[in-house]
């Protein structure tokens, strides 16, 4: 239940109010002016505050400025009896959970509330605190300032209050999923769930499963039932990472699910309304799928309503520094040390390598170098051999270790994995094209990089 303060300078329905709320196990206070109001939530903590729009001393979007900036978690839900779509607006768009319009019908303002503390509890769920500035805290996300990166952060404020489905198109590792949900964030679905799906791996039964769900008993191994996605994501948005991995049968049903705005859970005659809107990430070219056969023509079409293209790191080496020091404060944080910058060395070196990771592969190499650095300063010593002779890929443990194979199961692997490696440098880590050189499917590919620990 939630600490709630009441501001209205009608004191009747302040009682009221708080009277019905504290039947519903909620700790409430009342106001009856703005100072009153702002007073109080100095002095107090609350969850929540239900605000009139029109105070004595000023109004409801004073509070929300204030509230928000002493507390931006907060939740702030604004009452008013003179109901305008363009106020309405305005106060969503300076951080105000939601706008209700008065007389307050009580299983409304409930519902309201508990939809605005399954929010707040999902994020804490998801969101765990850590010692970082609030600006870091923030978000996890960094726009860059090179020209790719201004003209995808245009592109997502463009696209963000639409409904329309968008594809981002990047290489592995270039940070497509931020911009996904940077789109989210920036939408009006930004209070309701965003969902990531995987698509890399997933077999046909599978993907069904995890897309719409299934009841117990529909398959072996469906020891009960599961909410598939889309209904997760309702009313929110349904990110399909990788999806030119799905199966062309798999496709049928997801263009049929999009279409439709109903789906079917696997072994039940129910179908269920979802609202949901599609952001699909690919490191493909979907159009060249599609001349081949392997992505249906009307799914892609139906997908393809706006498309942001992110750049690899090697093209956009002047973000470079930015998101050096973003992941180094993040290091600290997460490690508990305090190397406080990079030697010039460090930073020529990581100017010069290829990056075939992209900013994945930063992170990680920032990560373990703060690890293993023993100074206040990351050095060059700190960074794997490989970055600093500027080599594209990582050597064989075999070969780092200076072994040679002892039998010929460990000769064949060892050769396995250097051709893989090398086909992945070729595409730039394009998985759908290196299984295709290297003719096998792509379901086979991520299993034998997971074995051999390729993954970035």
């Amino acid at each position: 239940m939630a600490r709630i303060l009441v501001v209205d300078d009608d004191s009747s329905f302040c009682i009221m109010l708080k009277t019905f709320l504290s039947k519903k196990g909620h700790s409430v206070s009342e106001a009856f002016s703005v100072s009153e109001a702002l007073k109080q939530f100095a002095a107090d903590e609350f969850d929540i505050v239900l605000t009139d729009y029109r105070l004595p001393d000023g109004s409801g979007l004073d509070i929300l400025r204030e509230v928000k900036s002493q507390k931006p978690e907060a939740g702030v839900i604004i009452m008013t009896g003179y109901a305008d779509i363009r106020m309405a607006v305005k106060t969503i768009k300076l951080g105000a959970f939601d706008y209700v319009a008065k007389p307050i019908n009580p299983d409304e303002i409930t519902l309201t509330i508990q939809s605005l503390l399954s929010q707040t509890s999902t994020k804490e769920v998801k969101e765990p605190k850590q010692k970082v500035s609030s600006k870091e805290k923030s978000s996890d996300f960094i726009e860059g300032e090179s020209d790719n990166a201004l003209l995808v952060k245009e592109h997502v404020e463009l696209v963000a209050p639409t409904n329309l489905s968008v594809i981002i198109q990047g290489d592995s590792g270039t940070g497509k999923e931020y911009v996904a949900r940077r789109i989210h964030n920036q939408s009006h679905r930004s209070s309701k769930p965003f969902v990531a799906v995987d698509c890399g791996a997933l077999s046909k039964d599978l993907a069904l499963s995890e897309f719409f769900g299934h009841i117990k008993g529909s398959f072996t191994g469906a020891i009960s039932d599961k909410t598939g996605q889309f209904e997760v994501a309702n009313g929110g948005t349904l990110f399909l990472d990788e999806i030119g991995n799905l199966s062309y049968e798999v496709q049928v049903n997801l263009l049929r699910a999009i279409q439709e705005r109903r789906i079917k859970p696997i072994g039940s005659n129910r179908e269920v309304k979802v609202d949901v809107r599609i952001i699909v990430a690919t490191n493909d070219d979907l159009q060249e799928a599609v001349r081949q056969g392997k992505f249906r023509e009307d799914l892609f079409h139906r997908l393809n309503e706006f498309t942001i293209h992110v750049a690899p790191l090697s093209e956009r080496l002047n973000d470079l520094p930015q998101f050096a020091n973003h992941f180094l404060s993040q290091a600290n944080a997460e490690l508990g040390k305090n190397v406080r910058g990079f030697s010039a060395e460090t930073m020529e070196v990581f100017s010069h390598y290829s990056w075939p990771g992209n900013i994945r592969e930063l992170r990680n190499v920032i990560r373990r170098a703060v690890l293993v650095e023993q100074g206040n300063t990351l050095g060059t010593k700190s960074l794997p051999a490989e970055i600093v002779s500027g080599k594209l890929r990582k050597q064989s443990p075999l070969v780092n270790n200076q072994q040679q194979p002892e039998n010929l199961r460990d000769l064949k692997e060892m050769a396995e994995r250097e051709l893989i490696l090398t086909t992945l440098e070729k595409v730039r880590y394009n998985k759908s094209k290196a299984a295709s050189i290297l003719n096998i499917d792509r379901k086979t590919l991520y299993n034998k990089m997971k074995q051999y620990g390729l993954q970035l």
